[in-house]
C-alpha cells in the first residue's frame, strides 16, 4: 500500500500525460514492476546514480534526472556566487542518453547556468578533460558504463574534472532530495548552450598523446585490432592511434557502429572475454599482436595479447595495470624524473602488487576506496605537494597523468600499444614482459566472483550476507589461516595473531571487508555501488623464476582461487 501511495503521487499534473498513463497502467495491472519502480529513491553510489530506465522514483527518467540536476543547480549557485557558472555535459550511446543530456541542459539553463553540450556521443574521460580544459564548475555524463541495455546513469564531476566526493557529494545529494518534482525547472534557454564536438576531440587526443607516450619505437610494425564494442570511442581512439603513428590498425567494423542495444555481445563489458571474442577472432586472421576493446562510455579497456603458446588471451585488469604502471615508472626512472615526491594511485580491492612496484621505483602508493573518484581526490589533495604519475583499479580502469581525473581508455590504449610495439621490436611479447615483471617482484593472480541478487529482496539478501561475513569471519581460507581482518565500515583492522585491533581512519567508511591469510592470500567482500550484486575479489601470489615456472605456478594459483571460492561457498 505504501508503494501504491507513492505511485499515485505520479498521477498528478506535475507529471506529463505519458508518465501518468504508464503509472496508472502499472497500478491497474498490479504489475510486479510497480514495487521495484517506487519502493525507494535512486541513490548515488561509487559511480553516481544508475538504474533501469522507466517511470518511478527508483528508475532513470525525466523526473529523477531533473530532480538531480535541479539539486545540482541549486548547489552550484551556493558555491559559485556572483560568477558565471559553466557545466559540460556528455552522454554515451545508450537509449535515451542524448535526450537525457538535453533534459539536463534545459534544467541547468533554466537556472541561468551556461552549458557546454556535446553534439554527439563522447567518452566519459573526454568529459572529465573538458571540465578542466574549459574551466567549468561541474560536469555531467549520462552513462551506465557496461550495465545491460535497459540501464542508464548520471555522474557528476566537480571543477577539478573528478567525480564528486565528500563534502560536495553529500551536500549535492541533500539538495537533490530537498527538491520536489513540482519545483524542477524544465523550460530551458537554448541561448545558454554552447555546442562542442570534433574540435574538442583534437585537443583531448593531443593531451592523451602528451601524457601517455614515451618512446617512438616500432609503431608502424605493430598489428592492432580495436573494437569500441558499439560504444563512444569510435569517435576518438582510431584517430588517436593514427595521429600517434600506429598504422596497422584493424577495426571490428560491426562493433564500431554505436548502438544502445549492443547487438553483437551479451554484455558490452571488456572485463568479459566474450565481449572481445569478435576482436580476437579478427586478430587470429590478421596476425594481431594486441587486441583492445572499450566499454560503452569509453573509460574502461580490455587488452588481449599472445601468451607463451601464441594464443590470444585476455589480461585481467590487475595484469594490464601492472604492465602499464611498471613501464611508466621505468621510463620516469630512466629520465631522472623520480625525486621521491611522486605517487601512484590504487584502490583497496586492487592487487597489492602496486605496493611492490611503488617500492621498487621509490614512489608512494596511495590507496582509496573503490572507484576512480577517490584517485581523483588523491590528486586534488596532494596537488602542489606530490606529483601524481598514474593510477588504476582492478575493474579495467587506468589513467596516465592528471590531465584527465578519471579512468581513461584513450591515453591507456596509446600507452599499451607503445609497450607492445617496444616489446615486439625487442623480440618478445607484452605477455613475456609481464612475466619479467613477476620474476622481478612476485607473481600475483586474481579472480572475481559476482553474486547477483536483484530487486528489493535481493538487496535485503546482500545486506544479510555482509552482516554474516562481518559477524562470523572465516578462520581459514584455502588451507591458510586468516591473520588480518579489515573492516572499512567500522574502520578497524584486527591482527588475529596478536589479538590487536587498530583504527583505520585514513580512508572514509565503506561497507567493505578484507581478509588476509598467512600465505598472502587476500579476499575482499563488498556490495556493488551501481549494480544489484555482491563482489568477492580474490588475490593469491607466489614467487616465479622462469617462463616455465610461470606456467606451473599459474595452474597452482588458479586452483587456489577455486579452493577459496569453495571455502566461501561461492
Amino acid at each position: 500500500m505504501e508503494t501504491i501511495e507513492k505511485a499515485k503521487l505520479w498521477l498528478t499534473e506535475t507529471f506529463d500525460e505519458e508518465t501518468r498513463n504508464t503509472v496508472q497502467e502499472l497500478i491497474d495491472s498490479e504489475s510486479e514492476d510497480l514495487e521495484d519502480s517506487f519502493y525507494r529513491e535512486l541513490e548515488f553510489g561509487t559511480g553516481g546514480m544508475r538504474g533501469i530506465m522507466g517511470v518511478g522514483t527508483n528508475r532513470l527518467n525525466k523526473y529523477t534526472l531533473g530532480q538531480a540536476t535541479q539539486g545540482l543547480a541549486n548547489y552550484l549557485h551556493t558555491q559559485f556566487q556572483n560568477q558565471e557558472i559553466k557545466v559540460a555535459i556528455a552522454y554515451d550511446v545508450r537509449h535515451n542518453s542524448k535526450e537525457f543530456g538535453k533534459i539536463c541542459a534545459d534544467v541547468l539553463t533554466a537556472n541561468g547556468i551556461k552549458v557546454l553540450l556535446f553534439k554527439n556521443h563522447r567518452p566519459t574521460p573526454e568529459l572529465s578533460f573538458t571540465v578542466r580544459d574549459k574551466k567549468c564548475q561541474a560536469g555531467i555524463v549520462l552513462t551506465a558504463s557496461h550495465n545491460p541495455p535497459e540501464y542508464n546513469g548520471y555522474k557528476v564531476y566537480w571543477d577539478d574534472g573528478a567525480q564528486i566526493v565528500p563534502p560536495n557529494d553529500e551536500a549535492i545529494i541533500k539538495e537533490v532530495y530537498s527538491v520536489k518534482f513540482s519545483e524542477i525547472k524544465f523550460e530551458g534557454n537554448d541561448d545558454l548552450i554552447e555546442w562542442i564536438g570534433e574540435e574538442q576531440d583534437a585537443v583531448y587526443i593531443d593531451a592523451c598523446m602528451e601524457n601517455s607516450l614515451y618512446q617512438d619505437i616500432g609503431r608502424d610494425n605493430l598489428n592492432i585490432v580495436f573494437s569500441s564494442i558499439h560504444g563512444t570511442t569510435y569517435a576518438t581512439v582510431p584517430d588517436a592511434l593514427a595521429k600517434a603513428g600506429f598504422t596497422k590498425v584493424d577495426l571490428v567494423r560491426e562493433q564500431m557502429i554505436p548502438s544502445g542495444n549492443f547487438p553483437t555481445v551479451s554484455s558490452p563489458n571488456p572485463e568479459e572475454p566474450a565481449a572481445l571474442e569478435m576482436a580476437m577472432d579478427l586478430a587470429r586472421i590478421t596476425n594481431g599482436d594486441i587486441v583492445i576493446g572499450t566499454d560503452p562510455d569509453g573509460d574502461r579497456l580490455g587488452i588481449a595479447v599472445r601468451d607463451l603458446d601464441g594464443e590470444i588471451v585476455l589480461l585481467n585488469g590487475n595484469q594490464t595495470n601492472t604492465i602499464l604502471t611498471y613501464y611508466i615508472l621505468d621510463q620516469w626512472k630512466k629520465a631522472g624524473k623520480i625525486t621521491g615526491k611522486e605517487f601512484i594511485g590504487s584502490t583497496i580491492v586492487t592487487s597489492d602488487i602496486f605496493f611492490d612496484i611503488a617500492q621498487k621505483f621509490g614512489v608512494d602508493c596511495k590507496v582509496g576506496l573503490t572507484g576512480f573518484k577517490w584517485i581523483g581526490k588523491m590528486i586534488r589533495d596532494f596537488e602542489g605537494k606530490e606529483k601524481f604519475v598514474c593510477g588504476g583499479e582492478e575493474s579495467f580502469g587506468f589513467m596516465t597523468g592528471d590531465f584527465v581525473r578519471d579512468k581513461d581508455s584513450c591515453g591507456s590504449i596509446l600507452l599499451a600499444c607503445e609497450i607492445a610495439a617496444v616489446c615486439k621490436a625487442e623480440g618478445k611479447t607484452m605477455y613475456q614482459y609481464m612475466i619479467e615483471i613477476y620474476k622481478d617482484l612476485e607473481m600475483y593472480y586474481e579472480g572475481l566472483v559476482n553474486v547477483v541478487r536483484k530487486g528489493r529482496t535481493g538487496a535485503e539478501e546482500i545486506i544479510q550476507m555482509m552482516k554474516d561475513f562481518r559477524e562470523n569471519p572465516p578462520l581459514e581460507i584455502a588451507g591458510s589461516k586468516v591473520t588480518v581482518v579489515k573492516d572499512f565500515q567500522m574502520q578497524t583492522s584486527l591482527d588475529i595473531l596478536e589479538n590487536k585491533k587498530s583504527t583505520m581512519d585514513d580512508i572514509p567508511k565503506s561497507n567493505v571487508l578484507i581478509y588476509y591469510t598467512e600465505d598472502g592470500t587476500k579476499v575482499c567482500v563488498r556490495p556493488s555501488g551501481t549494480e544489484p550484486k555482491i563482489k568477492f575479489y580474490v588475490s593469491v601470489k607466489d614467487d616465479i623464476s622462469s617462463e616455465e615456472d610461470f606456467k606451473n605456478k599459474l595452474v597452482l594459483l588458479e586452483n587456489k582461487i577455486q579452493q577459496v571460492k569453495e571455502d566461501l561457498k561461492l
